[in-house]
């Protein structure tokens, strides 16, 4: 596949996700408020783990191939370009309702979990070389710690929306009421995940074409433009969440998304033969910590009350791209 081929199949493919995440987005809204099960945790864990769905089968694909670290280097990749798409929808918001303000404190316990979950995934990548290619029914000891994590933090976030489910139910509108039933709803977003299940593999792939192309090691090649790739699902249904003014479904779906990226080290691992972590590059770890410290940057920012703020000092939006931008060109000259 030549560049030009590469090209025209990577703009297609984005535009068929555009027009899929979007009404992803829609259907997402709608079974939140139908089943009043609220915006945050619908965010957080059905709308993230639909539109993580391109870093499941690209990733498997990457295995299968013989490239782990094109797989591993996406998915800590992708948190570092999600969180690069919550600064960037932050900074598109010229109220002071934006992501990273006191108004989106709550969604400081689901951060908090990714961060958490990316310790694990880290620790399990820094220890892999000690403990070699044990595994139990396929999966690494440490991505066992971090699968019970996962589940505890989801049940934690769900609790703690129960408890602030009279706050959810009060909460504003300003769109449009959703109209039609519940599997009308289900039923839309499922045939959204399924297109973006099946165009998001060709569009990783003509991205990864055109990398090697330039001749670009697969590290960064897979965690700069296969995982901006497997991420346009995540901007595009977040953008379209704002535009509802449904800020909870798009802060959950950033921070769930990230989450489910780390827990799909999990299906990954039994694929490929013996330890996945024991056979990629440390140089992700790289990535891995950058992906913290923009976690965390977004909680402060979240956090932190004060009338103004002093860009790229304070927690905010600019700081997050320059964590951002620099872990990337870390990750450039250090592969």
């Amino acid at each position: 596949m030549d560049i030009l081929s590469s090209v025209v199949q990577f703009a297609v493919c984005a535009a068929i996700i555009v027009v899929a995440g979007t009404h992803l987005a829609k259907c997402a809204d709608a079974i939140a408020e139908i089943t009043k099960l609220g915006r945050l945790l619908i965010g957080s864990v059905l709308l993230a783990g639909a539109t993580s769905l391109p870093e499941l089968t690209v990733d498997i694909s990457a295995i299968r191939l013989g490239a782990p670290d094109l797989a591993i280097g996406d998915l800590f990749g992708s948190c570092l370009a999600n969180l690069l798409i919550l600064a960037v929808l932050d900074l598109m918001q010229r109220s002071s309702g934006g992501m990273l303000s006191r108004r989106a404190a709550r969604h400081a316990l689901s951060g908090s979990m990714s961060v958490a979950l990316i310790t694990v995934a880290g620790l399990a990548l820094l220890t892999a070389p000690l403990i070699g290619n044990v595994t139990f029914l396929g999966i690494s000891p440490g991505l066992w710690v971090l699968a019970a994590v996962y589940v505890g933090g989801i049940r934690i976030v769900y609790l703690d929306q129960r408890v602030s489910s009279a706050e959810v139910t009060l909460e504003s509108h300003k769109g449009a009421e959703p109209t039609g039933s519940l599997s009308k709803a289900v039923l839309g977003f499922i045939a959204a995940a399924a297109v973006i299940l099946i165009v998001g593999p060709f569009m990783a792939h003509s991205a990864e074409q055109f990398a090697k192309a330039t001749g670009l090691g697969r590290t960064f090649v897979g965690t700069t433009l296969v995982a901006f790739s497997t991420s346009l699902p995540e901007f595009v249904a977040s953008l379209a969440a704002i535009r509802m003014d449904a800020y909870d479904l798009a802060i959950g779906n950033i921070f769930g998304s990230n989450a489910f990226n780390m827990m799909l080290l999990v299906p990954l691992d039994v694929v490929q033969p013996g330890s996945l972590m024991a056979v990629v590059s440390a140089g992700h770890g790289i990535t891995c910590l950058s992906s913290i410290l923009a976690t965390q940057t977004v909680i402060l920012g979240q956090l932190y009350n004060v009338e103004g703020r002093c860009r790229f000092i304070d927690p905010d939006a600019w700081l997050v791209i320059a964590i951002v931008t620099g872990a990337l060109a870390l990750v450039y000259y250090t592969q």
